[in-house]
């Protein structure tokens, strides 16, 4: 599964993150969701149990190229 926002590979903890009100998987990583949340309340429903191995895994994917360019780039 793929973030909806940036189209990079969903870990456990992030594919199984449910918006609270609909109950609709939200489908975003947890750097989409972060830059979500800055703007607005989005309620969730999330896995605790799933979280210990995404963090892991979100400082492995920090390694990636950026999606986005940053100021640095411009």
């Amino acid at each position: 599964m793929r973030c909806v926002i940036c189209n990079k590979n969903l870990n456990d903890f992030e594919s199984t993150r449910r918006h609270a009100i609909t109950r609709e998987f939200l489908d975003m990583c947890n750097s989409c969701h972060a830059s979500v949340e800055s703007t607005a309340r989005l309620p969730t429903i999330d896995r605790k149990d799933l979280l210990n191995g995404s963090l892991i895994e979100e400082e492995l994917d920090n390694d990636d190229n950026m999606v986005y360019p940053t100021f640095k780039e411009l």
